[in-house]
């Protein structure tokens, strides 16, 4: 009785509505955007379904007092971290079961966090961080943690978000809808769309490619264009 009592505290993602996209700074928003992604330090928008974004896979600026206590946390190749060059992040080591567990420690109390501020779900980014590992981490073991992650995230009350790695089905790990940066771009919609169906989020930074998925999803999903810096004043539109 108790899991279904946690099951039924999740509010899915709803479908039939916009969505903004706001990481780099909160700002207005119109009233036809139901749905709200918002950085787990910022508050979340009343009367949207708000979407808590945390870091779940890499290190963000923010935090490194967090990991200078977790030294071993963070993965190491020759005594170096590992950094994902694009972002300047580094990237957690999940390799053992012991890790992925102290791992999910630390990040599930930000998403309880997210859950005590209001949110309804949280998004997991970078669960693609493996590939960037220099071999070191393996998809198997990024997967195992991700499941712990979710699982946090539900008796939490939140709905989870998959974040990355379009092959992958995140159903399977109950992840309940996905937020699908650039799939149009990269032609990856309709794989986070067999899994999901109209839950997905799809976030397009380039013109061509928010018209190519308006074009083929605009009448499904909910489609915004942002600036890549997400600024508070950059570039949005729907379709």
């Amino acid at each position: 009785m108790l899991l279904v009592a946690l099951l039924l505290a999740v509010l899915p993602l709803p479908t039939g509505t916009d969505v903004d996209y706001q990481l780099g700074g909160v700002r207005s928003t119109p009233a036809h955007v139901g749905i709200v992604v918002r950085d787990r330090e910022a508050r979340p928008l009343p009367g949207r379904y708000n979407v808590c974004y945390v870091n779940g896979f890499q290190t963000q600026p923010g935090e490194r007092t967090v990991w200078r206590r977790h030294p071993d946390l963070v993965l190491r190749e020759h005594g170096r971290p590992v950094v994902d060059e694009a972002w300047g992040e580094q990237l957690l080591d999940v390799r053992t079961a012991a890790k992925r567990h102290r791992l999910a420690d630390i990040v599930g109390r930000w998403t309880r966090g997210c859950a005590r501020a209001g949110y309804d779900a949280v998004e997991y980014d970078n669960l693609d961080s493996y590939t960037r590992s220099h071999g070191l981490m393996r998809r198997g073991q990024a997967l195992a943690y991700a499941r712990l992650l979710v699982r946090g995230a539900h008796r939490a009350g939140l709905a989870a978000g998959q974040k990355n790695l379009a092959d992958l089905d995140g159903t399977t790990l109950g992840y309940d809808f996905a937020v699908a940066e650039e799939c149009g771009r990269y032609r990856e919609c309709g794989s986070y769309v067999r899994a999901y169906g109209d839950r997905v989020l799809a976030i397009e930074y380039r013109a061509r490619d928010f018209r190519r998925t308006c074009a083929q999803y605009g009448d499904r999903l909910a489609v915004v264009l942002r600036d890549r810096d997400l600024s508070p004043a950059g570039v949005r539109r729907w379709c």
